[in-house]
């Protein structure tokens, strides 16, 4: 499946646009997930989009830019990592240089954020002269320095990729071993992510639940979907909530103490 000069503008466009949407609006539009698969969408294998940009979302989960700190980018790395697994055929290879690629382009964020203290500077100075326009312009130009920083290495990412020539046969290239090192990560990178997340919930308190979930899912996945498994799970947390002091308990006990009376 060949890269089409619009698929690239389509998809350099809209880096910039979901990195913008993750700074403010945050329709959505920044998910790993959401990324893939539109690449995937438009390279004509959804299937494969939604693999890679799932799993990488899962490899973001309990990672934040808590006090503006880099973090890697997975959002391109899904972008990137698609289309090269699309077009080679290897799902995990196109995974895993997702994640090499997100890794990467952390410095870039780096360098961003370098650039748009200059803006900072500007807006400030424009602030002290009471001028709103400059106030205006500068944070438009930091806008757009945010875009461009996503925009542009996608950009050229796709290009090598549509280059590249037929990379069907990548696999029998690369030596086993590494092939069998990328396979590893991306099986324990997922892994690692949903780690992180889990010590972050309150598992001791709520850890029944857990275990019914991982065993619907184990268990009885392939006569559930993805969206009767999420309604199942909607319904457990609205049961959970009626029986809870702040849901149907607490009506009931005002109930009680009225009758009492």
């Amino acid at each position: 499946m060949e890269i089409s000069v619009g698929v690239i503008i389509i998809m350099t466009i809209y880096a910039g646009i979901a990195h913008l949407d993750a700074l403010s609006t945050q329709l959505g539009l920044f998910t790993q997930l959401f990324a893939g698969a539109i690449m995937g969408l438009l390279m004509g294998d959804l299937r494969t989009g939604l693999t890679i940009g799932a799993t990488l979302q899962i490899m973001q989960l309990g990672i934040a830019t808590y006090g503006g700190a880099s973090i890697p980018d997975f959002l391109s790395g899904a972008i990137i990592g698609t289309a090269l697994g699309i077009k080679s055929g290897d799902v995990s290879l196109g995974l895993t240089s997702g994640a090499i690629v997100g890794t990467l382009l952390l410095q870039i964020d780096v360098f961003a954020r370098m650039i748009n203290v200059f803006w900072k500077h500007r807006a400030d100075a424009a602030a002290d002269r009471g001028d709103a326009k400059g106030v205006d312009m500068a944070n438009i130009c930091g806008s757009v320095t945010w875009a461009l920083s996503r925009a542009i290495p996608v950009c050229i990412g796709l290009i090598l990729v549509s280059v590249a020539g037929d990379l069907s046969n990548i696999a029998q290239v690369i030596p086993k071993f590494i092939m069998d090192g990328l396979r590893f990560a991306a099986t324990i990178l997922p892994a690692m992510g949903l780690a992180i997340l889990l010590r972050y919930l309150p598992l001791k308190k709520f850890f029944p639940f857990f275990i019914l979930g991982f065993v619907i899912m184990a268990y009885a996945g392939s006569i559930f979907n993805i969206l009767s498994l999420s309604l199942i799970g909607l319904a457990i947390a609205a049961i959970y909530l009626m029986f809870t002091k702040k849901g149907f308990g607490a009506k009931n006990s005002e109930t009680e103490v009225e009758v009492d009376g």
